[in-house]
């Protein structure tokens, strides 16, 4: 399987539908819609939303019963990064290379553009569901819904902001806003897209362990990068975590250590894979590349 031919063909499929959902929208007004497309149309991994269709891929899913569930979580990942980047949350001027959406359109519609993507992602599920009902549709709504709320994303982002200059916060914290924050919407992910496919129970408890796993990787690599990277790698500015005084796994543990975590958290989760009675390359694909960011 070529990792980068797979990733591709799930990325034009999200886009397709993204574009199609946006086809729906020419009622509402400027310069809110311009300001809902700005953060959307400016790239990004799509991580998400491809994670999802490929979980529906390796469980024998309809993949087009499981594009509004990929479509919601990035819209929902898009939002929460505007909202990241306001003045009250972390303050960057960067994201993807280009200035953030409140440096082009205010903080005010920023946050309303924010606001508009959370909702809009749960309209476009529920209109899905009402057409296609199903217990894993409803399922895989739920999942999502948790991962984004106050169990999950947004707890995240509330501990990392109270953690912020705090000499008590420690490892105890950085687990949680990690796991949290960054891990739970990628983990819903890819359990969304295997209950959207039907898959069973013991199937889709196994993924979201990986998941849970996955999503830590990622943050720790994301940590070790914003200490390590360039603005050309990518694309935002690099050092503000430190500057922040931000609770990270280099500031905690140091580079080296992190380093060697995320190789010890890359073996553990393909362990996991292991077990999963599927064909699962694209996922085992999908470590290797978050590994590697760090390299």
């Amino acid at each position: 399987m070529d990792y980068e031919k797979s990733y591709g063909r799930y990325s034009e499929f999200f886009e397709k539908g993204l574009a199609q959902l946006f086809l729906t929208l020419s009622d509402v007004p400027e310069p809110l819609l311009s300001a809902m497309k700005y953060s959307l149309e400016a790239g990004g991994k799509r991580i998400r939303p491809v994670l999802l269709l490929s979980a529906c891929d390796i469980f024998g899913g309809d993949l087009q019963n499981a594009l509004p569930f990929a479509v919601a979580v990035e819209l929902i990942h898009t939002y929460s990064l505007i909202h990241d980047d306001l003045p009250c949350m972390d303050d960057d001027d960067l994201r993807r290379g280009m200035p953030t959406n409140h440096k082009v359109f205010g903080e005010g519609m920023a946050t309303l553009a924010g606001d508009a993507l959370l909702n809009l992602a749960y309209e476009h599920i529920l209109s899905h569901i009402r057409k296609n009902p199903s217990e894993g549709n409803l399922s895989a709504a739920l999942e999502i819904a948790a991962a984004a709320g106050c169990l999950g994303m947004v707890a995240g982002q509330s501990v990392d902001l109270y953690s912020e200059n705090n000499p008590s916060a420690g490892e105890r914290e950085l687990e949680f806003i990690h796991a949290h924050k960054t891990g739970k919407l990628i983990c819903a992910s890819l359990v969304a897209g295997a209950y959207a496919a039907g898959a069973g129970e013991e199937e889709i408890e196994l993924l979201r362990k990986f998941g849970e796993g996955l999503g830590v990787l990622f943050q720790i690599t994301d940590d070790i990068l914003d200490m390590v990277g360039s603005y050309e790698q990518l694309g935002k500015s690099v050092g503000k975590d430190g500057k922040q005084n931000k609770l990270t796994y280099p500031r905690l543990y140091g580079l080296e250590k992190s380093r060697r975590m995320a190789e010890e958290k890359a073996e553990q989760i393909l362990e996991v894979l292991s077990c999963l009675q599927k064909e699962a390359k694209f996922l085992r694909g999908t470590v290797f590349k978050v590994l590697n960011r760090n390299k």
